[in-house]
């Protein structure tokens, strides 16, 4: 079932994700070479607690690995896709990119972003699945009015990724989000045919995240039990928002 906001809901999910939008701005100007995930994850959790709220990922149990994550963040960087664990070993360096991926919980209602920054300078086509992943966000947020339904919000990230040269992951998907870190529905980056496709309507929250590959589509989970990479070794990148649907348009929660 897909729980629909209200209004009240709505404000208290925009505070959550307004705290989500500046621990994540916050990481991203510490991305340089020499930092490591573990440092980036210290700030995090520091960030989190101070404002009072629970992280959203530290102790989330997740069936299909059938334990808990232990962190406040996921850190992915190069050829991992999702769920990299941070790690005071993994040292950032320059042409490296992080995708950093958080949530916390805040007056009961959860938020979830996630952005993926370059460090130092990286190549040109690195740049351009960077610029062309957060263009497929926008234009699923853009999908996100009454009306419309799921496969225009999956389809729009389809479409630009496979017009630019690049493939959409497919194991992983973005999810529906309010008084639980997931909620339905599920929201892969393709249309997928034998998926639910619903009408979106007022008070429906989706948390859409793109997760593009340089390469072929296909990942793989690393010794850890939790990374996810390419199988091929590409480079992949990963945006994140929480948008509600509402009577005049989308609301992006997770941005200032």
């Amino acid at each position: 079932m897909i729980v629909r906001k209200s209004a009240q809901d709505l404000e208290k999910m925009r505070r959550s994700g307004l705290l989500v939008w500046k621990v994540l701005t916050e990481l991203a100007g510490m991305v340089r070479e020499g930092i490591t995930t573990l440092d980036l994850e210290k700030a995090a959790d520091r960030m989190i607690r101070d404002a009072g709220a629970v992280p959203a990922f530290k102790g989330y149990y997740v069936p299909a690995v059938g334990a808990t994550y232990p962190f406040v963040l996921c850190t992915s960087v190069n050829e991992e896709v999702v769920h990299g664990m941070p790690s005071a070993k993994r040292l950032l360096k320059n042409g490296d990119i992080v995708s950093i991926d958080t949530g916390a919980a805040l007056d009961g209602f959860y938020g979830d972003s996630a952005v993926t920054i370059p460090v130092g300078e990286v190549d040109e086509r690195t740049k351009r699945l960077l610029r062309v992943t957060s263009e497929a966000l926008d234009l699923a947020i853009d999908k996100m009015r009454p009306g419309n339904r799921l496969f225009d919000v999956c389809g729009a990230v389809e479409k630009h990724a496979v017009e630019n040269g690049f493939s959409v992951v497919r194991e992983y998907v973005g999810h529906g989000i309010g008084t639980k870190l997931h909620e339905e529905p599920q929201i892969p980056n393709y249309v997928d045919r034998k998926n639910q496709n619903p009408l979106l309507k007022e008070g429906m929250v989706l948390a859409i995240e793109p997760m593009v590959n340089a390469g072929r589509p296909e990942t793989r989970v690393l010794a850890d039990g939790w990374t996810a990479a390419t199988r091929d070794g590409s480079y992949s990148a990963h945006f994140e928002h929480c948008v509600a649907v509402t009577s005049s348009g989308p609301w992006v929660l997770t941005r200032q």
